[in-house]
């Protein structure tokens, strides 16, 4: 059994005691633990050679979401991230979902689609049947454009061809190539394989692949949790717990039913999977895309996550979507935090990857779903800012946390007011 997720109190602890605390569980080495911790990590000389045009790097904070159990595993969740309250909420609705069980996930085959876009094609019925009369072939040729990939139980799976037609460009062919790319995200393998794929396409067609690119609607890429909330957990405050149970679902068939509530909606999601995929060093814009397009797969665009109550009246949520993520290959095994975060994740799997990130997404549409169907998303959200707002005020040292609890106890969150504060605090002498 790892070490657990549960505790309890860090949030109160300082800045260095939450590190040694970490260090104590001994589930990093110094080396990574300062990777993780931003004390050394990614030089501007080792980005140097990620991207063009370098002069630096730049920091984002990175927090642990606590309380996590994904798949009867406790999992501790790196998560960087600059709006305040996503931590804080996903960690204390993994807390609930612990008490029923934590997270159930699972995810499916890493299965990428590449396609490619051929145009000026005769007769593009007949062309597309020439394709799927030659798909062993053109697996076979797949396949030997990365032996090492096929050596791990990855490579060409399968062929689709599609006839689509546009009034800018009429009738073409559309060629779905779906590989296998185990650990990786799976990008560049899957352009290469498009790439060799081409020239025999185009002999088998008559026509032109002009655009050999993967898609990032990765629907063969599946990724899924849930959980239950037992009633009993749910009440807080003056709210009782099936009023708690009810506001939620409510909220959520808002988001189902309406694009433009639906849109916010799966932001709240993406606001606990960014944060954690970028923490292990994958393309969160990859995900973002695929996310969204997923979201409108039916010609509609509506909520990935679904919520209810079992027969018990314990209330039961859900979520699916594409989750195109790996542990080799790219940011991930170049950036010492992105490896140290997986380490301290446990990772030893894409597929184990994507399970905690979707759960994490699931714990954090609680969240705010909670927050909504009850006191308003602002008063949790606004008392964090409000710290923000007072740094950007001038405020330092003790000075932040009390220009903060003055600003939330007014109900006046602005940084004007955060100055005024400050001025008489500073002119009595506090």
């Amino acid at each position: 059994m790892s070490p657990t997720s549960r505790l309890p109190g860090f949030y109160n602890l300082t800045l260095e005691e939450r590190r040694k605390r970490l260090e104590g569980m001994g589930l990093l080495s110094a080396e990574e633990f300062a990777a993780l911790f931003g004390d050394s990590g990614l030089s501007a000389e080792q980005a140097d050679h990620m991207i063009e045009n370098v002069v630096g790097t730049f920091a984002l904070p990175l927090g642990i979401a606590l309380n996590f159990v994904v798949n009867g595993r406790e999992v501790l969740v790196p998560m960087a991230i600059e709006e305040p309250s996503v931590v804080a909420a996903a960690s204390y609705m993994a807390k609930l979902a612990r008490a029923g069980g934590g997270f159930t996930a699972h995810a499916t085959e890493p299965q990428m689609i590449g396609q490619m876009q051929v145009l000026n094609v005769p007769n593009p019925h007949l062309s597309r049947l020439r394709v799927l009369e030659a798909k062993q072939e053109l697996l076979e040729t797949a396949d030997a454009v990365d032996p090492i990939l096929k050596k791990l139980g990855g490579g060409a799976r399968d062929l689709e061809v599609r006839v689509l037609s546009h009034p800018a460009i009429g009738e073409f062919l559309v060629v779905h190539l779906i590989y296998d790319v185990r650990d990786a995200m799976g990008a560049n393998a899957v352009n290469t394989a498009c790439e060799k794929l081409a020239p025999r396409v185009e002999a088998l067609t008559g026509g032109h692949v002009h655009l050999r690119i993967l898609s990032n609607l990765a629907d063969r890429r599946i990724a899924r949790a849930r959980c239950t909330i037992p009633l009993e957990v749910l009440a807080f405050d003056d709210f009782s717990a099936e009023e708690v149970r009810d506001g939620i679902i409510a909220a959520w068939a808002f988001a189902d039913a309406d694009p433009y509530r639906a849109a916010t909606h799966n932001k709240g999601i993406m606001n606990g999977i960014d944060p954690v995929v970028i923490a292990t060093g994958n393309d969160w814009r990859a995900v973002e895309a695929g996310a969204h397009a997923y979201a409108a797969r039916s010609g509609r665009y509506t909520s990935l996550t679904t919520w209810g109550k079992d027969a018990e009246g314990n209330l039961v949520g859900t979520i699916e979507m594409p989750m195109a993520v790996g542990i080799v290959g790219g940011a991930t095994r170049v950036h010492p935090a992105a490896q140290a975060a997986l380490k301290l994740m446990g990772i030893s799997t894409a597929r184990e990857l994507a399970e905690i990130i979707v759960s994490v997404g699931l714990a954090q549409n609680l969240g705010a779903l909670r927050a909504l169907a009850t006191e308003g998303i602002q008063r949790g959200h606004m008392a964090l800012h409000a710290r923000q707002v007072a740094v950007s005020a001038g405020a330092q040292g003790d000075e932040i946390e009390a220009v903060a609890r003055r600003m939330v106890a007014e109900g006046t969150v602005r940084i004007d007011r955060a100055q005024e504060i400050l001025a008489e605090m500073r002119k009595q002498g506090r």
